[in-house]
């Protein structure tokens, strides 16, 4: 029976130190600097099953740094006795126990970081121990679903009945063939964007295939190959006996799920359901023993059934290998029904989708700032906050999403429906001073007010915002003055409009603030900038200096070193052990965001320029690790003085025919007028070819929007494209 809160706990998981993530943190703790352990970490091959011992084994190169350097050596004994030990423990996804007993009777507990109580036993030791683990999960996208659906039937009239939605619609198959995935479930990571534009899949089993296919083994065993291969006629699918085509024939021959395991046991052999269940939880733990056990029983079986034992013993050993990376059939039939729902929806209401999904992560930055950028991606207008139009959570106004009042910062939803509720008894809102008398200011104060201002949300008043951000203190307390006169029955006859509203206050007007200023009010506010980018200004040229971009990281391959621009996020400031001082920053470029580490040597050099808002240049390397990734920079720098200092060539191509002498005369006034130190070099394309011409370094610019906008005035279509010579 069940007894209250005492007998139920979450259940713990335990990460593990894993090769290359083992030698990184022994590394640190050792002093080596990024630049160091980076080349030795990257010698150490990805994977689920590499061990130290097996990378030293396979790479030459890494036992020659082991043998001859003392450090790198200490490096690996000690990481070598950390390796498969527990790296931080976290909450199991759906996993939970329920006692007939309070549970510290039977294993030890803690809390997690809401208070939870969870177990210190993982699920293994659990069940060992003679408790049972039920699993409860919740998924969010069951809500944004649900969310999606309402939104439907109210925006367009229409009812939508997910259960009997078309599994074989072909719009939805074109956007998951094209990887357009972005906000669908279990589809959004980059590698599983290139497997769905691979496999291009048709139909609904393609799409459980996928869910199955996408996971280390497979990826890494030939799996995925042999599925594609087969399914456009590339090549043949392999049934080393007819009784297995109909069961492999669904998956081109691959052994791919646990249950296709479980049947060919069951046909070739002649194990019940139950027997082919104890074979395939041998398979996936790989016991010698128990697994000697079950290859005489599967082969004998088999024999006994008119196949030949070497087939037989053939066959095990491919099941044997497979099954190692088995998926279970009906999990992945389950997300695959859910992951078509989500992309159904995107392919025929993108409106309704995405503004459920926005209302659902409008507490998260940094996924509202990514959906945005989908949405503006999608086509799909995605209006500013108004008080007048907006509601609590993002909504639909015609063919665009209104940006929800609840998700902007320091304005809780109880303020915004307090907001709500008044605008819908009295109407809109006709000014700030009309808002500042209808609203109790007690309750929405002044941070309210501010957050509301630089949100923009006050913007359809007609009246600027550095305007009513001069004005608010004043306001404000004219709005009390005022409502406790008319609580004494004291207000003045000449101080009311026609209409009755109070029009005894006058703003003092004031310019816009400037656009740099206005966007960073809007990040403060947002947490990111929704109407501008600083960026912006600078993409074009960033876009020739550099293929690489915040947003487009997770492209990237471990190791890899990148140049990029970014505006600087959140900085934490940390101290070492030592004492020194090191930094977590956020890089953002409008569409995403990504942590880097300043160690302790580069911070030295660039703590002045660590400052939120601020554009700046960074070099660095990608390091992936299962928390997603990182940068380890190497470089930082402003922006505006990284192009000032960039040395290299600029090659601009251009077409040749049809431009004047007046246009060359006015290329050359262009770049001496924006001296610096890059040099220019031209590519002119004639019908006959192209023509290099290098000036030697006689023309050198400074990369400047300014220097773009004047060049292609002048040059018009003339100007084909520009790249960077480092």
């Amino acid at each position: 029976r069940y007894g209250g809160q005492d007998y139920v706990a979450q259940i713990a998981t335990f990460g593990q130190l894993k090769a290359r993530a083992v030698v990184r943190d022994v590394a640190r703790a050792l002093g080596f600097k990024p630049k160091e352990v980076d080349p030795i970490a990257k010698l150490i091959p990805e994977g689920p099953k590499v061990t130290l011992e097996k990378a030293l084994a396979s790479e030459p190169k890494l036992r020659e740094l082991v043998q001859k350097d003392e450090r790198v050596a200490r490096l690996f004994a000690v990481a070598k006795a950390l390796e498969g030990l527990p790296r931080h423990s976290s909450t199991h996804a759906a996993g939970v126990v329920i006692a007939d007993r309070p549970l510290s009777e039977y294993c030890p507990l803690m809390k997690g970081e809401r208070g939870e109580i969870i177990t210190q036993f993982d699920m293994k030791a659990v069940e060992k121990i003679g408790l049972i683990k039920f699993d409860f999960l919740g998924l969010k996208t069951l809500t944004i679903l649900d969310h999606a659906v309402k939104l439907i039937r109210e925006h367009y009239g229409q009812e939508i009945d997910l259960d009997r939605i078309p599994l074989d619609d072909a719009r939805t198959y074109e956007l998951l063939s094209a990887g357009d995935t972005d906000g669908v479930f279990q589809l959004e990571s980059q590698g599983m964007k290139d497997l769905l534009r691979r496999l291009r899949p048709s139909h609904f089993n393609d799409l459980i295939a996928v869910l199955a296919l996408y996971r280390p083994g497979p990826l890494e065993s030939g799996m995925v190959d042999q599925y594609i291969e087969v399914k456009y006629g590339r090549r043949r699918p392999e049934y080393l006996l007819p009784q297995l085509e109909p069961i492999l024939k669904e998956t081109y021959g691959v052994i791919l799920y646990q249950e296709q395991v479980m049947k060919i046991a069951q046909v070739l052999a002649g194990y019940s359901l139950g027997e082919a269940d104890i074979l395939r939880k041998a398979m996936g733990k790989k016991i010698p023993e128990v697994m000697a056990k079950q290859r005489e029983r599967f082969v004998s079986g088999a024999v006994e059934r008119g196949i030949p034992r070497e087939k037989a013993e053939h066959i095990f050993d491919l099941m044997e290998k497979f099954a190692g990376y088995g998926f279970n059939k009906s999990h992945s039939a389950a997300y695959a029904l859910v992951a078509y729902q989500t992309a159904y929806l995107k392919a025929h209401y993108p409106l309704c989708y995405m503004a459920a999904l926005l209302s659902y992560e409008m507490d998260k930055t940094e996924e509202v700032m990514k959906y945005v950028a989908v949405c503006r991606k999608m086509g799909l207008e995605v209006r500013p906050p108004d008080i007048n139009r907006s509601g609590v959570e993002f909504s639909l106004e015609g063919e665009a999403i209104r940006y929800g009042l609840a998700a902007i910062k320091n304005v809780g939803i109880a303020a915004v429906k307090e907001i709500l509720a008044e605008r819908e008894k009295n109407g809109p809102f006709e000014s700030l001073e009309d808002f500042c008398l209808r609203m109790d200011l007690g309750r929405l104060n002044r941070r309210v007010l501010e957050a509301l201002i630089k949100s923009g949300a006050f913007d359809s008043l007609g009246v600027n915002r550095a305007t009513l951000w001069r004005n608010l203190e004043a306001l404000m307390d004219w709005a009390q003055k005022e409502k406790a006169a008319r609580a004494k029955g004291q207000i003045s006859i000449f101080s009311l409009g026609a209409a009755g509203k109070s029009t005894a206050f006058k703003l003092e007007e004031v310019p816009e603030w400037p656009a740099e200023q206005k966007w960073a009010y809007e990040r403060e506010a947002l947490g990111f900038y929704l109407s501008g980018h600083p960026l912006e200004a600078c993409r074009e040229w960033l876009s020739v200096l550099t293929p690489y971009t915040v947003s487009r990281l997770s492209e990237v391959s471990e190791g890899r070193k990148v140049l990029l621009g970014a505006a600087l996020g959140s900085i934490k400031i940390k101290t070492t052990r030592r004492g020194d001082k090191m930094a977590f920053v956020q890089l953002e470029d409008g569409e995403s965001l990504v942590e880097a580490l300043v160690f302790p040597d580069l911070f030295s050099k660039v703590m002045s320029y660590l400052e939120e808002g601020r554009l700046v240049l960074v070099r660095g390397t990608v390091e992936k690790e299962e928390g997603g990734l990182r940068l380890l920079l190497e470089d930082l720098k402003p922006l505006e003085q990284a192009l000032k200092e960039l040395s290299g060539r600029l090659v601009f191509r251009i077409k040749a025919p049809g431009l004047k002498a007046r246009d060359w005369e006015a290329l050359k006034e262009l770049c001496e007028g924006h001296h610096g130190r890059c040099e220019v070099a031209l590519e002119l394309e004639f019908p006959e070819g192209l023509v290099r011409v290098d000036f030697n370094g006689r023309f050198r610019i400074t990369p400047s929007a300014e220097f773009l906008d004047h060049l292609r005035r002048f040059l018009g279509d003339h100007l084909l494209a520009a790249r960077f010579e480092s």
